[in-house]
């Protein structure tokens, strides 16, 4: 069996290839990919060559957030039959070293995690339309779940893992700080759990209108109206809560003035060495918060999309397919008009 590809072979060279699929061994299945979302890695490792010191050192196959439907099982596979509906966890822990023995497998030493170039060889993605995967990868979903939606779970469930690192959110005020993908969807989260007010800002009004439909009582546009937030800072600060989803300076800078004493700042968004205020964080006492990856919270994330608790749709503002990737590429970092776009590989 033949497939087609999404292969990066080094900064800006993005191509469709072909190669061979092998047969699903003992405890894999062959899937045919359903939907595969673009995520800002891949767009750091296309216009980029890579991520800070990550850098892409050999043809890479991109993608780790996507959904598919199941064509053959390999021996031994019995919780999963062909046509079945399912969610892909790119993330495959060890399950032996000491941080995955301590319930800390998103630190695992020897992580493999789909579309990643952080080991050598590197570990190829799900951007191709029949792929082999483990079977403990895979999540099933009902058969008439939406698989655009599901492919979603991974964004989602790094979202719920930042949320259960920020601790009770329950009538909290909360600050979001940047309404790509991810921001969207903590708002969402915040939502969903009970946040009593949620500020989203960004500098595109697309965002800001997605941040909208997924539960921001308000949205400040800081390109436009960069004054609006010093309110929020007077007197120490309004928030209790602020998930900082840009990595940029300027956003870590007005949410930590933004935030009351003792607030807390989960820092989401990823970037390089950034400055912060540490003379801020320290007279306000304000807890600094990293959060990086999920683990359970991959099924969470499934478990909340498929029943509807949370409703990821409007993230997803458009759709092309496998052979048209790099004008999609090229939509997807335009945030005037996106927020998550989508590769559409298998009917």
């Amino acid at each position: 069996m033949k497939t087609r590809v999404c292969r990066l072979y080094g900064q800006n060279d993005l191509r469709i290839d072909t190669e061979s699929v092998p047969e699903p061994a003992a405890g894999q299945v062959l899937l045919a990919i359903a939907a595969g979302g673009i995520c800002g890695s891949d767009m750091h490792y296309l216009s980029d060559g890579g991520i800070g010191t990550i850098r892409v050192r050999e043809p890479i196959i991109l993608g780790h957030e996507a959904s598919g439907r199941v064509l053959r099982v390999g021996p031994g596979v019995t919780a999963l039959a062909e046509g079945d509906a399912v969610a892909i966890n790119p993330s495959r822990p060890c399950g032996a070293c000491r941080y995955c023995r301590e319930g800390l497998h998103m630190h695992c030493l020897a992580m493999r995690f789909n579309g990643s170039a952080i080991r050598l060889p590197h570990e190829q993605g799900l951007f191709r339309e029949r792929v082999v995967v483990e079977a403990a990868q895979c999540i099933k979903v009902p058969a008439e779940a939406d698989l655009g939606a599901v492919a979603c779970a991974e964004p989602l469930a790094v979202c719920l893992h930042a949320a259960r690192i920020a601790g009770d959110i329950a009538g909290k005020r909360v600050l979001v700080t940047g309404a790509g993908p991810i921001g969207a969807l903590c708002t969402a989260v915040a939502a969903r759990m009970g946040a009593c007010e949620i500020v989203v800002t960004d500098l595109q009004d697309a965002a800001l209108d997605v941040a909208a439909r997924l539960g921001a009582t308000r949205c400040i546009n800081v390109a436009r109206d960069g004054g609006a937030m010093a309110d929020y800072a007077a007197d120490k600060g309004h928030f209790d809560l602020a998930f900082e989803c840009s990595a940029a300076e300027r956003a870590i800078r007005s949410a930590i003035a933004a935030l009351r004493p003792r607030g807390t700042l989960v820092q989401v968004g990823v970037t390089g060495d950034t400055p912060i205020p540490l003379n801020a964080v320290v007279a306000k006492e304000v807890q600094l918060k990293g959060t990086f990856r999920f683990h359970a919270e991959f099924a969470e994330a499934v478990e909340a999309i498929t029943s509807g608790r949370i409703d990821v749709r409007p993230i997803i503002t458009q759709r092309y397919p496998l052979d048209q990737a790099a004008e999609a590429f090229v939509t997807a970092a335009d945030r005037s008009r996106s927020v998550k776009v989508h590769l559409t590989l298998f009917a």
